[in-house]
């Protein structure tokens, strides 16, 4: 910490590094009781005056909230001059995003679930998606981090944009939300005209396969239920990017009833339910972990008819693999 004298204000001032140096220069000055702070191409200067009565506590607590929220404005009127270049992302579905706007050599860290396209697994990790660490976030010296509404800690992006780092929200939950947020990501990252075409790509599908279904006769396939883990058996309800996909292919999901989106369920249940076909996630062994589910509702007509399918994890994946999933499912049904 450097400190040095300004005889002419009778003050002294002291200037500690922080991770500003990359914005540019700013100046903006405001006093709290006996401190006066200067936040100047990339350092915070506390100016402090010669007084015979001590800031105190109080003084000290404003000082700091000052500092925090003077870093934030700074920072986040400087970030928007210029596209990122440092970008973290705290979700599957927003690294695959972030891939498909062609943002590779840009994408910093992603969790450790963020598992597609596969050289993603490349990248250095930052934790989980539900837990992610804000020390490795902060470590990487990210000018934007990219997240989710529905998923990752609210309390995190209040976190970090205190510590004057730039955040992004992606605010889908349903499949019509989508090619939305892919523009306006796209906005955020000065990639407009990409993310406008490959939203118009994804929305043109969709209606496709919805005009198909529309048109197309399901056989003995009127219900369906996905399971997303066979024990304890919990299932996509409503509001759902699931029962999204149930409805453009004309399928009623038998769980939308169900109160919660992620609701669970009794073998009775969905025995009662008479679901006409199953839906489970593909891959991480789920085959051998439903066997003896399927033992135990072996009398379901759905079982012995064979129409279980296996999905892979694009349909609750809320990105631009959404169509081709919806497709792979519309696949399972014509072939019933």
């Amino acid at each position: 910490m450097k400190e040095r004298v300004f005889p002419a204000e009778g003050m002294k001032s002291r200037t500690i590094s922080t991770p500003l140096h990359k914005f540019g220069y700013v100046f903006l000055s405001r006093s709290v009781d006996n401190f006066r702070v200067l936040i100047n191409t990339g350092n915070v200067t506390i100016i402090m005056k010669c007084s015979t009565k001590p800031a105190g506590r109080l003084g000290l607590k404003r000082l700091m909230g000052l500092l925090g929220g003077a870093a934030a404005l700074f920072l986040t009127s400087a970030a928007t001059a210029a596209p990122p270049e440092r970008i973290v992302s705290l979700a599957p579905n927003l690294t695959e995003i972030l891939y498909d706007l062609g943002v590779e050599n840009r994408i910093a860290a992603v969790t450790d679930y963020c598992d597609y396209p596969p050289r993603a697994a490349n990248k250095p990790k930052i934790g989980g998606f539900v837990n992610p660490s804000l020390e490795a976030i902060v470590s990487l010296r990210p000018d934007c981090v990219v997240m989710t509404e529905d998923g990752n800690p609210k309390v995190l992006d209040r976190r970090l944009r205190a510590l004057g780092i730039r955040t992004h929200i992606f605010r889908a939950r349903r499949i019509q939300d989508l090619p939305r947020e892919i523009r306006a990501m796209g906005r955020i990252l000065c990639v407009g005209t990409m993310a406008e075409r490959q939203a118009d790509r994804i929305e043109t599908r969709i209606r496709r396969i919805a005009d198909r279904s529309k048109t197309a006769s399901q056989g003995n396939i009127q219900k369906g239920l996905f399971i997303f883990q066979p024990s304890p058996l919990i299932a996509a309800g409503r509001g759902t990017t699931v029962d999204d996909a149930f409805a453009i292919l004309g399928i009623d999901n038998v769980a939308a009833a169900a109160p919660t989106r992620y609701p669970k369920f009794s073998l009775e249940e969905v025995i009662r339910l008479r679901p006409d076909a199953l839906f489970f996630g593909k891959g991480r062994g789920m085959e051998e972990r439903i066997k003896p589910l399927m033992e135990r509702l072996a009398t379901l007509e759905a079982v012995r008819a064979g129409r279980v399918f296996f999905i892979g994890d694009a349909v609750y994946r809320l990105g631009p693999r959404i169509a081709a999933s919806l497709e792979e499912m519309a696949a399972c049904l014509d072939a019933r």
